[in-house]
């Protein structure tokens, strides 16, 4: 273990890498692609799947469910448990796990092997969640260490903004089981440049791993949590009932265009975290989430100028694009040599808001119409920034 001024970071190789390893990073990358792939794929299929294993949507609905479930369920203890493992091996084993439950799937005719494999593939997804933003710093020198881990969070939008819209194509146009396997061959082409150009990392070391809810109870680590699930929550709400909120507003945008804009903005919002992260961490992170807040105001009080709307839209999207390297970076420093520990509550945190989303989006809807969700956003990203002051000296501080 290692320390840099108060604050520990997590243990590296022997030697300090001195290179910046661009083709590991974009393969970490390529994984995020992935899960992000397997996470969102039944959402836009679900006619499809639904006609293809002779059941109703709804039903095909519960495969998403079933992935956050594993994702909840397995991810901690999974991590906690294999800490101590060297991490490429460990990193290979995951990505093998997504590419053998996708190509199950693509095959599968029965509801209840698909939903087990659904668990089993948010299970594999959580690990690989807990471990790559770790992975990215540690695998790179220590003064990039912010834009190698905005480089490895590039996988999330571009998997929302191109991957979850190409999966839906090739599901409608030739079959849903096109869009698993495309998948799995996507995997494997990742297991291949794993084993070509990521380094290998060693595990931590038996006298350094605390017990776990030591590392709940690390400095900085829970309130970190906790504006991730703030965060998170409202904008899950908001997100999920997009197209509620664009009928209520009377808008001529369409619900695919307004959900592309958002994509294209997400990647924006990841350069600019990479290019800011290093250098002023704290100041991004309070002026991410305030125009976060900021996006929501504009779309619940401007939502009758299509302009304002795509501008409000594109806004959302740069925030929330740079929201997942920011609480990673957050959650890595603060947990030190438990780091992977410490980013497993992670996906924990956003599939929980995932999850609590539909249940909160619906009752607004149904109390206060389609604006509810978008007001759920702007008061609970609120709260997120005021956490973001409270706990701005133990959570989110540089690394250097």
């Amino acid at each position: 273990m290692t320390t840099t001024g108060t604050i520990p970071v997590p243990r590296r190789p022997a030697q300090q890498p001195t290179r910046f390893p661009l083709a590991a990073l974009l393969v970490l990358a390529a994984t995020g692609f992935v899960l992000i792939g397997a996470e969102t794929m039944p959402a836009g299929l679900l006619p499809e799947i639904a006609s293809g294993l002779s059941t109703s949507e709804g039903t095909v609905g519960l495969l998403v469910s079933a992935y956050a479930l594993g994702t909840v369920v397995v991810t901690v203890p999974a991590i906690t448990l294999t800490r101590g493992f060297d991490r490429k091996p460990l990193l290979l084993v995951a990505v093998a796990g997504l590419l053998l439950t996708n190509t199950v799937t693509a095959f599968s005719d029965s509801v209840a092997l698909s939903l087990a494999m659904r668990f089993l593939t948010g299970a594999f997804s959580g690990v690989l969640w807990g471990m790559l933003a770790s992975y990215g710093r540690r695998i790179s020198p220590s003064e990039s260490a912010g834009r190698s881990l905005a480089i490895v969070s590039t996988g999330a939008p571009v998997g929302i903004a191109f991957g979850t819209p190409l999966g839906s194509w090739l599901g409608t146009t030739f079959d849903w089981r096109w869009a698993f396997g495309g998948l799995s061959v996507i995997a494997a082409a990742v297991i291949v440049l794993v084993v070509l150009v990521v380094p290998n990392l060693p595990g931590q070391a038996p006298d350094e791993r605390k017990p776990l809810r030591a590392v709940i109870r690390i400095p900085g680590v829970g309130i970190v949590l906790a504006v991730i699930a703030f965060w998170m929550l409202g904008h899950s709400t908001a997100y999920t009932y997009i197209a509620p909120f664009l009928r209520a507003a009377g808008t001529g945008a369409s619900v695919d265009v307004v959900l592309v804009t958002f994509g294209v903005a997400s990647i924006a919002g990841i350069a600019i975290t990479g290019a800011l992260l290093d250098r002023y961490p704290r100041l991004l992170l309070h002026g991410t989430v305030a125009v976060f807040v900021v996006a929501g105001l504009v779309l619940l009080l401007a939502h009758g100028s299509d302009v304002a709307v795509f501008a409000a839209v594109a806004l959302w999207g740069i925030a929330f694009g740079g929201a997942p390297a920011q609480m990673q970076s957050a959650l890595t420093i603060a947990g030190g040599p438990d780091a992977d520990v410490a980013n497993s509550f992670l996906p924990v945190a956003f599939n929980v808001a995932i999850f609590a989303a539909g249940i909160v989006g619906a009752g607004v809807l149904a109390v206060g119409g389609g604006f509810a969700p978008m007001a759920v956003l702007v008061v609970l990203g609120a709260v997120a920034l005021l956490l973001t002051v409270v706990g701005r000296r133990t959570a989110f501080r540089p690394a250097t």
